[in-house]
C-alpha cells in the first residue's frame, strides 16, 4: 500500500506502508512481515524428530505435507516455550539462496496486524562483533515502544535451513496421503 505526501518543496513523495503481524513471545512483542506468513494455527500434535537441535520441535502433517516446526522461544532464549491455550504455530514460507521451504514457529500469543510506515522503520541496532542481530530486519516506533521486526530469512543460519530442508524431504516422515 502506498500513501502520497507533500514535502516541504511541494513535491509529492511515496511512503510505503508495510504490513506486520505482531505476536508475543516470553513478554515481548516482535512483528513478522504478512508477505513471509502462509497461515496460522492452533499448536497441536508435534512428532519429535531425533537427532536435531533442541530448538526444532518436530514436524507437523499439514494438510499431507511435512511441515518443522521452531520453538521461537527455545531459538532466542534456550527456554522452551509453555505450551497455553493462546500458543500458536505461524507457518511461514523461508526463502534464503536455493532453499524454499515452509517452516513453522511457535509463539506464545498472536497479537494484532499493523500497517507501518517504512519511514518509521530503523534498521537494526550495531551491538558489535559479539551480539548476534542479523535476525533482526528493523527497529519500529508503535505507539511510543520499540517493536523489533524480524528477517524470517535469517532466524536460521544456512546450514540450519539445510537441515529443516532435509527433515521436511525426509521419505519416512512423509505422511502416507489417500489417492
Amino acid at each position: 500500500m502506498q500513501q502520497l505526501e507533500n514535502n516541504v518543496d511541494g513535491e509529492v513523495q511515496q511512503d510505503e506502508v508495510e504490513q506486520y503481524l505482531t505476536f508475543i513471545l516470553s513478554g515481548k512483542i516482535y512483528g513478522l512481515d504478512i508477505l513471509n506468513i502462509k497461515e496460522i494455527i492452533e499448536y497441536g500434535e508435534i512428532t519429535e524428530v531425533p537427532m536435531t537441535p533442541d530448538f526444532i520441535s518436530g514436524v507437523i502433517n499439514l494438510r499431507g505435507s511435512v511441515v518443522p516446526v521452531v520453538d521461537l522461544r527455545q531459538r532466542f532464549s534456550g527456554e522452551a516455550t509453555e505450551q497455553t491455550k493462546k500458543t500458536s504455530i505461524v507457518i511461514l514460507e523461508v526463502q534464503n539462496d536455493d532453499i524454499k521451504i515452509e517452516i513453522g514457529i511457535t509463539v506464545d500469543v498472536v497479537n494484532e496486524v499493523l500497517d507501518i510506515n517504512s519511514r518509521e522503520i530503523e534498521p537494526p541496532p550495531a551491538l558489535g562483533n559479539q551480539i548476534q542481530t542479523d535476525f533482526i530486519g528493523g527497529m519500529a516506533k508503535v505507539d511510543g515502544k520499540f517493536l523489533v521486526l524480524l528477517n524470517v530469512e535469517n532466524i536460521l543460519s544456512i546450514d540450519e535451513l539445510s537441515m529443516v530442508g532435509d527433515i521436511q524431504d525426509d521419505p519416512e516422515l512423509t505422511p502416507e496421503v489417500e489417492k
